[in-house]
Formats: C-alpha cells, structure tokens, sequence
C-alpha cells in the first residue's frame, strides 16, 4: 500500500513569523494562517476561517521571515505531522501541525515589503542550459552564418 501525506493550503498570516535557532543552530520558524471556508452560514453573513499552524525549517525558515508578514497572503506545502509530548506538569500534550516544504507568494509584492533573495518574487529562474543559444560569427556580417555549411546531398544524413 503506499502513502501519500500532503497539504496546500492558501490563507493569511495571523502574526508576523518569528526566526528562532534550535540548540544545534538550525533556523525554524512557527507561524499560523487564516484560511477562509468556502462557505459561510447565512445568518452570521461573515466567512468563517480555519487556523492551522506551520512550522518551517532551514532556507525556507528563513525565507518566510524575511519576506512574509501579518495578513500577507501565502501559499503553503507541506505535510501534517502529529507531535506528543510531556509538559512541566506531566501532562501528555499533543499537537497537530503543517511541516512547510514549499512556500510561495500569492500576490504580488507591495510597496515597502523587505527585499529577499527568495523563490517566487516574480523572477523566473531559468538555467543557463535553457537559455537562448548563443551563435558565433567570425567574419562579422551578421547575415552571413559561417559557422553552418549547407549540406547539399544529405543522403548520407543518418536522420
């Protein structure tokens, strides 16, 4: 049987995310979301909103902290994990969460947002082995292409 865990939710940020290092100096950062129910119940006419919580490790840590704040809409991917633990009172706690593997913008950036250097700001990031191919042409006029020979009898072709 195989498994299969994964999570893209869109919502808002409900406070600015916080970087903080684990012991081992590992960037993480915890942070929930907002995100709206598609349907609402007619007598409260608002819309009604789920709250999850995210945790995000390492770049990606990193990323939302420089580039995200309160009520900036965001894409999130990720897996649900299941977390126990004992608190200072020896009481079992539990908690549900989002790990972020992936996050991204979903608007476009406003005015005064912190600059970063991050996935998905608008920049398409294109290798350099697609890039358009650069052509070579030693004799200088540039409507002559010495660098191809035409091929008259292309019967030896193999293709």
């Amino acid at each position: 049987m195989a498994n299969f865990n994964k999570v893209i939710l869109v919502g808002r940020l409900t406070a600015d995310p916080e970087l903080k290092q684990t012991t081992t100096g590992l960037s993480v950062c915890s942070f929930s979301i907002a995100v709206n129910r598609r349907f609402s119940k007619a007598a409260e006419g608002q819309p009604t909103a789920d709250f999850f919580n995210i945790v995000a490790w390492r770049n990606t840590a990193e990323f939302i902290c420089r580039s995200f704040r309160k009520g900036r809409p965001i894409l999130v991917c990720g897996q649900l994990q299941n977390r126990t633990w004992t608190d200072s009172q020896g009481a079992k706690r539990y908690a549900t969460e989002i790990v972020a593997d992936e996050v991204d913008f979903v608007d476009s950036k406003p005015d005064g947002a912190p600059q970063g250097g991050g996935q998905g700001e608008g920049q398409q990031y294109t290798p350099d082995a697609y890039g358009a191919p650069a052509y070579s042409n030693r004799s200088g006029d540039h409507q002559a292409n010495v660098d191809f020979v035409d091929v008259a009898d292309d019967s030896g072709l193999p293709f």
